[in-house]
């Protein structure tokens, strides 16, 4: 399945729609309204106007859609729901359009605005979902004909996943779900599941597995009463980008991130790994590209003083690169400049520390200011990092924090920020139980995050700026 021609498909219909509306729209205009105000018949030109109309228009309406995640999870579409959505964006998408383009309009009676309003919503309603319909449902008929299906691994393999595998493969609308083979939670010399399903191995090879079948969602058939196990197996499952589905007795574990669907005969919860609701996140993915574009154009300057001051205090580059963990456990190239003399660790990682005397003078100063941080303002840009989330550390330390807190992974769940609540908080750890002691802030932020937890945190990192207390 190429998910990006998918993708593509639905975004070029989109593109059409808003022209095709537009233009029925101008003609509705031209034709009717027009004549009525003026008294006489206007010649049916496309001026200028209509042009860039053409241009501004498919743009802001994609830019709607993608805030309001219509392009994401697309092979898992509801003709119904998206009714819904389409309805709701295009009422909000022409009402900004009305009021922006149309409300200085020069009209006989005030009558005719209602008629402008309701005949450019229903012209962009009706064309959009048309293909979204088409497209949705030439979708769903070729998963209902088994073209098309999801590589789907079961964790476990007893009576309970058996009867799930029988409901499934009984269906004659199925899910999608192709069954590629199971994982087993005990040792056993056989398993019920081997009937329909090869034996993959152990759930403790689950990474190893999904990444070498290429696994695109998983289930979850163990016992509620398993909670430990249960626990253990979402945890590895945290860092994910998949599907996960939990069997409906599991409810009373996983309900407060658990949300209800079915698949047709086998009844399933979805188990969401969002943090943030889909609006949310894509706005905060636009806020970090706008913000950080213009902070590197408004840094400029400061990027070629902090240069010169550290090309001439100090031998060595005016950056440092290193390796850290981002988000998903993939590991990314941090830039930063840099603060301490050259070759600063020579054996093993080795954290700053209070009075360190690697740090230079100029270093110093940097730190304070939390100025050595802006290059990774590229970072962001690069979608590696976001402007807040939690800070991200070196698999070095990582693998010793998760011996005393094995829960760290959960904050790869989203992009590391150029600055954290942990940061806010606490500031910066010279050593492994200090980070530790930050870890609680950044699980906070984790079950808190949104645009306005986010907000704070950047008006606090400002203010911890000016006033140079970090170090």
């Amino acid at each position: 399945m190429n998910k990006n021609l998918h993708v593509a498909r639905y975004l070029g219909f989109d593109i059409i729609a808003a022209i095709i509306s537009w233009t029925l729209f101008y003609f509705y205009r031209k034709i009717y309204i027009e004549p009525l105000t003026f008294g006489i018949e206007i010649p049916l030109e496309l001026t200028d106007k209509y042009y860039q109309a053409l241009v501004f228009i498919p743009i802001f309406w994609i830019t709607i859609y993608y805030i309001t995640g219509q392009y994401s999870n697309i092979y898992r579409k509801s003709r119904l729901l998206e009714l819904g959505k389409t309805i709701a964006t295009s009422v909000f998408g022409v009402t900004v359009i009305f009021f922006l383009l149309l409300l200085n309009d020069s009209i006989s009676d005030y009558k005719k605005y209602y008629n402008l309003y309701f005949t450019l919503l229903g012209l962009h309603f009706g064309f959009t979902y048309l293909f979204r319909l088409i497209l949705t449902t030439r979708t769903i008929h070729k998963i209902h004909k088994r073209l098309l299906g999801f590589n789907t691994i079961i964790i476990g393999g007893n009576k309970k996943a058996v009867k799930l595998v029988e409901e499934m493969m009984a269906q004659k609308r199925p899910a999608g779900n192709k069954i590629i083979g199971f994982l087993t939670v005990d040792k056993r010399e056989s398993y019920p599941l081997e009937k329909y399903a090869p034996n993959l191995g152990n759930y403790k090879n689950l990474q190893k597995i999904i990444g070498e079948q290429e696994v695109e969602e998983i289930i979850i058939a163990i016992e509620s009463t398993e909670h430990k196990l249960l626990s253990e197996i979402l945890t590895m499952l945290e860092n994910r980008t998949h599907a996960v589905w939990g069997i409906p007795d599991l409810f009373d574990i996983l309900s407060n991130q658990a949300k209800t669907s079915t698949i047709f005969g086998a009844p399933l919860l979805k188990i969401s790994n969002g943090l943030m609701p889909v609006w949310q996140e894509n706005i905060k993915r636009l806020l970090d590209v706008v913000i950080s574009m213009l902070a590197m154009v408004l840094f400029f300057p400061v990027y070629i003083i902090l240069a010169i001051m550290i090309k001439t205090s100090s031998k060595g580059p005016v950056f440092y690169n290193q390796e850290r963990v981002g988000k998903f456990g993939k590991p990314f190239t941090i830039y930063k400049f840099r603060t301490m003399v050259n070759d600063a660790e020579t054996n093993e990682p080795l954290l700053s520390s209070t009075n360190d005397s690697r740090i230079t003078n100029i270093g110093q100063f940097m730190r304070r200011t939390h100025l050595d941080e802006i290059p990774q303002f590229l970072n962001v840009l690069l979608g590696e990092m976001s402007l807040v989330g939690p800070r991200p550390e070196r698999k070095f330390y990582i693998d010793q924090i998760v011996k005393e807190a094995p829960y760290v992974t959960h904050l790869q769940k989203v992009r590391p920020g150029i600055t954290s609540w942990g940061q806010v908080k606490y500031g910066y750890a010279s050593n492994v139980p200090e980070m530790v002691e930050r870890l609680q802030y950044d699980m906070v932020y984790i079950k808190n995050v949104s645009l306005y937890v986010d907000f704070k945190i950047l008006i606090y990192t400002i203010m911890e700026c000016v006033k140079a207390r970090g170090k």
